[in-house]
């Protein structure tokens, strides 16, 4: 099978297809600086994935394991969802500091009706919405510089290109101080709401994307690897019969939301990244530069099939030939570059197929916990006739109207909470006053309690008045549909455990087994591109990337 970014790359006609090409021979340990940092992050991709296809790699995510492999890193925090997770990758900082706080949260004192801020929106916007398609994208909410902000701080000449499958992650990782910036939406397809003009290699991709469209695409062939996998699961409690497991990602022509829900994503990115990477001539101007690439394939993947079917298996080992075909491209370029790839989240599969293969704990939400239920049943026996309760999710930051007397807000708080705890899918309910007093979480994030967890998402300013912890393994989706029937968002490790690789030529290669953080990738990268970055303004910490007494963190 011929790999994703190879095709794409063709069609946007650059030079061959790398993966075709003869293997360079191996080279000795660059000196100075690497030129080119190229950050990739795997929407999605768990610990656990990881290491579940991790012998079957042969190709790009095989080149990583052979660098500084960090198989135990975490999102620490309790919010495991996409834009705190890419919050923190090249921030250093935890949600709690960077004010990224959820994909979405709510602000009860705006004017505009709709109270629900998107975590990369600009609600001031005429008409703006946090709805999608009906929002302009913004990075005001993002407290802290990102490592692309402080190469430009450290040296202007450095220059930051950003891919992405999606908007938040393109935004949090990219922060303020962007060169190229795309991200992908089904309508417009590659595209940055008139940020910076389109580039000749963004015109090109887009024209590449829609010819791919154009042509309806067969079911992919079943590998050998996957064909255990192949197994129909019918999905529980949906309104209409959907099964996951057995499907190979075949779609009629001009199906974006197919497009996007397969491979042919994370092809057509990587391929978009690497005609940025050609066109700008990142590696090879006066100052280190930045590539950062956003793969959003595989947490599309997982909402609508799961992480243990057919689906994923044939996904993960795509995604494996692309990568091997984007650094073999790399490599011909001739330039030193350096690579650091993770998630933001992990994710979980669906119950109904955990329950068959073992896990018999597995189980759906129901409506009872969702927030609008909850506020329905408050009203009713409380007396009330406006809305008291907010809320996003059957888990997560909960906002109690501000119109309230402090009486009864206490009293509607104290009540939602009674609710919340009496229900056997609860596994912890915890204040705004709680979190509030306690201390910024320290040491080994594998030890943490699920109060330090809520503690690393909580901002006083935008968190809710309490914060819902379900039980291990409720998948809080209530209703599932032929898009969505597994999802992430967890405290638990299943959702905060992600890879953390580190490659670069000449590396000497190792593995520690040892909890790490994602908020630990900037304080590592940053000594590489002659980045310091002050005493106190992050959470994390550099990670020793030299085997040996020597070491990286200066």
């Amino acid at each position: 099978m011929k790999p994703r970014t190879a095709a794409f790359l063709l069609m946007l006609g650059l030079a061959g297809a790398a993966a075709a090409q003869a293997p360079r021979p191996p080279s000795p340990p660059p000196q100075g600086p690497p030129r080119l940092i190229v950050v990739l992050s795997v929407d999605q991709l768990s610990a656990d994935l990881f290491a579940q296809y991790r012998p079957h790699f042969t190709g790009g995510f095989r080149r990583l394991t052979g660098g500084a492999v960090f198989p135990s890193g975490y999102q620490s925090h309790a919010a495991t969802e996409t834009c705190p997770g890419h919050s923190t990758i090249l921030t250093g900082a935890r949600p709690a500091r960077s004010g990224i706080i959820a994909n979405n949260w709510y602000d009860l004192s705006i004017a505009r009706a709709d109270k629900r801020i998107y975590c990369a929106e600009d609600p001031s916007a005429p008409g703006s919405s946090s709805r999608e398609n009906q929002y302009r994208v913004s990075t005001q909410f993002l407290r802290v510089p990102t490592l692309g902000d402080l190469m430009k701080r450290a040296n202007p000449a450095s220059r930051v290109a950003v891919v992405s499958g999606k908007d938040r992650s393109a935004i949090m990782m990219g922060g303020r101080n962007v060169d190229q910036r795309w991200w992908w939406t089904d309508r417009d397809l590659f595209n940055n709401q008139n940020e910076h003009p389109a580039s000749a290699a963004l015109t090109a991709a887009n024209q590449a994307v829609e010819r791919a469209l154009a042509e309806p695409r067969a079911a992919r062939p079943l590998p050998a690897l996957c064909e255990a996998r192949s197994r129909a699961v019918a999905i529980e409690q949906s309104e209409q019969p959907v099964s996951v497991g057995a499907h190979r990602f075949a779609r009629a022509a001009n199906v974006r939301e197919a497009f996007r829900r397969s491979p042919e994503l994370d092809g057509a990115t990587l391929a978009l990244a690497m005609a940025l990477r050609d066109e700008m001539r990142l590696g090879q101007g006066p100052a280190a530069d930045l590539l950062i690439v956003g793969l959003a394939a595989t947490d599309y993947v997982g909402h609508t099939y799961g992480t243990q079917g057919a689906e994923m298996c044939i996904n993960l080992l795509e995604l494996d030939r692309s990568l091997a075909d984007f650094f073999a491209r790399l490599d011909r370029a001739g330039i030193d570059y350096m690579v650091a790839l993770t998630a933001d989240h992990g994710g979980l599969d669906v119950p109904e197929r955990i329950r068959a293969n073992g896990g018999l704990d597995a189980s759906r939400t129901t409506d009872e916990l969702a927030p609008s239920t909850i506020d329905e049943g408050l009203r009713r026996d409380l007396g009330f006739s406006e809305q008291l309760l907010w809320g996003d999710a059957p888990f997560g930051d909960i906002y109690v109207s501000r119109t309230l007397s402090a009486r009864d807000r206490a009293r509607v708080t104290q009540e939602a909470i009674r609710r919340y705890r009496a229900s056997p899918r609860v596994a912890q309910v915890f204040t705004g006053a709680e979190l509030r007093a306690a201390p910024s979480p320290t040491g080994s994030p594998d030890t943490w309690s699920l109060l330090d967890r809520a503690r690393a998402s909580f901002d006083p300013e935008r968190s809710g008045d309490f914060v819902v912890l379900l039980r291990p393994r409720v998948t809080p989706i209530a209703r599932p549909s032929a898009s969505y029937v597994a999802t992430h968002g967890s405290p638990w490790d299943y959702d905060r455990r992600v890879p953390i690789l580190f490659w670069r030529r000449g590396l000497l290669g190792f593995e520690q087994p040892q909890s790490v953080e994602t908020v630990d990738i900037l304080p590592t990268l940053a000594p590489f591109v002659g980045v310091t970055v002050a005493a106190g303004s992050i959470d994390g910490r550099c990670l020793d990337l030299i085997e040996g007494p020597a070491t990286s963190c200066r």
